[in-house]
């Protein structure tokens, strides 16, 4: 069975919402860490975008978990001794569709919606 696991490929793209909590920090604020892991991002070359409660990063499984990897391991090494990741991690196989797909599809939606309110 190992032997049969290790032929198994990852995902070639996947979208993960994920949040780093340091815990411990002499602050209450984590701003500067999230500073940190934005700069991470901006140099792993993936997609990403940042919001109120984390970031939003795209590209391949292998490079994506390495990244999110990367963050705990820069963060570790600027004295922060524990941190919590909460990961959210979709795949899709039947199509490529990017997080801006994604809200774009949404979106539309909503201005149907508005459009049929107008009508009214």
């Amino acid at each position: 069975m190992p032997s049969e696991l290790s032929n198994i490929s990852t995902p070639p793209a996947c979208i993960a919402d994920f949040c780093l909590i340091p815990i411990g920090t002499p602050s209450a604020s984590v701003s500067k860490e999230v500073a940190e892991v934005q700069r991470i991002l901006k140099r792993s070359g993936l997609t990403y975008s940042m919001h109120s409660a984390g970031t939003t990063l795209e590209g391949s499984w292998d490079e994506v978990t390495k990244t999110i990897g990367q963050c705990h391991a820069l963060l570790h090494a600027n004295g922060v001794v524990r941190i919590q990741s909460d990961i959210r991690i979709g795949t899709r196989i039947d199509k490529k569709q990017t997080f801006d797909d994604k809200v774009a599809a949404v979106r539309k939606i909503l201005e149907s919606d508005e459009k049929t309110v107008g009508e009214a």
